[in-house]
């Protein structure tokens, strides 16, 4: 049973009642906003299946975790960084599986640039890898990072999701934003 064009106070109440335990209201909420996990999940990786792959990693982690949603801001977007995190993690491990153990299984093939190979939603592959870049060294900086210029979610929404204030989330989306110029731009 889902609720269609459920509000996010409809939504957050579906969460309350399924951190209570209500087994229907968790089977309800996961159905209501399984499009929307979708979507962020597609933002991060254009072949829908395997979006899809990440949506339902999404959807085991958020029915497993939802007790850890503090309440304090929305349901959906908490919802939205487990989705995010889901899809980083199906494309890293989808990189790991497509990486030749043998350099030269691949010697001669022209491969397609990932600074100039655009995916849906306005990510690009390019960004994916300066994240990955970055993430090794400043962590901190790449959720706000990317649940910003990605997603689109005001610093206020994101300051809360993270936990932190907002001066420290406009100076991490600031900081990362000059981390990641140079990766983007390639060699040059």
């Amino acid at each position: 049973m889902t609720i269609e064009g459920a509000g996010p106070d409809e939504i957050d109440e579906l969460a309350r009642r399924a951190q209570g335990g209500d087994r229907e209201a968790l089977e309800s909420l996961l159905a209501t906003i399984r499009p929307r996990a979708l979507n962020v999940c597609r933002g991060v990786l254009p072949h829908l299946p395997d979006a899809e792959d990440a949506c339902q990693e999404a959807l085991i982690n958020i029915a497993n975790k939802v007790g850890s949603w503090n309440g304090q801001g929305r349901f959906t977007t908490w919802m939205h960084v487990v989705a995010l995190n889901s899809a980083r993690s199906t494309y890293r491990r989808m990189k790991n599986q497509a990486t030749p153990r043998d350099p030269m299984e691949y010697a001669g093939v022209d491969r397609p640039d990932p600074r100039t190979t655009s995916v849906i939603a306005g990510t690009r592959l390019d960004l994916l890898e300066a994240m990955e870049t970055i993430e090794k060294d400043h962590p901190q900086f790449v959720e706000p990072l990317l649940l910003r210029d990605v997603y689109g979610l005001s610093y206020e929404e994101i300051a809360r999701q993270v936990g932190a204030p907002l001066g420290t989330i406009k100076a991490q989306i600031h900081h990362g934003r000059k981390l990641a110029r140079p990766l983007l731009r390639g060699s040059e």
